[in-house]
């Protein structure tokens, strides 16, 4: 990150966010392992709102929270924050949440705001 801040210094060092394709098109390994997260708070937020973005996009009109979940688990992306232990989010916890509310306000969906490889990518063009 630009920021030249030490990972360390606020616990992240060893946090990550692995992405799963919970269609099963990976198999049980993960899409992708995001790293760089300055923080537990900062990993645990990206998740969040990936998640929570994946759930939105598995929302079609008319479909209730039963269903938005079915189309999740079947064709969704779940995020795992990896290396924070008991202090890791954990889509299970506000799942049944995100699907019966509709988001109102997009900011809860934005995990690209957050991702760390958004700075990499700043970088690169510099």
């Amino acid at each position: 990150m630009s920021s030249g801040l030490d990972p360390q210094l606020f616990g992240g060092g060893d946090i990550s966010v692995r992405i799963m394709d919970l269609s099963g098109g990976n198999g049980s390994d993960p899409v992708e392992e995001v790293r760089g997260f300055l923080s537990i708070e900062h990993a645990n937020a990206f998740a969040r709102r990936y998640v929570r973005d994946s759930v939105e996009r598995c929302r079609a009109p008319g479909l209730n929270a039963k269903a938005v979940l079915d189309s999740w688990f079947a064709f969704g992306e779940d995020a795992e924050v990896v290396g924070a232990s008991e202090n890791a989010w954990v889509s299970g916890s506000e799942l049944k949440g995100f699907a019966e509310m509709p988001v109102r306000d997009s900011e809860e969906r934005n995990w690209r705001i957050l991702d760390p490889r958004r700075d990499e990518d700043a970088e690169d063009e510099a």
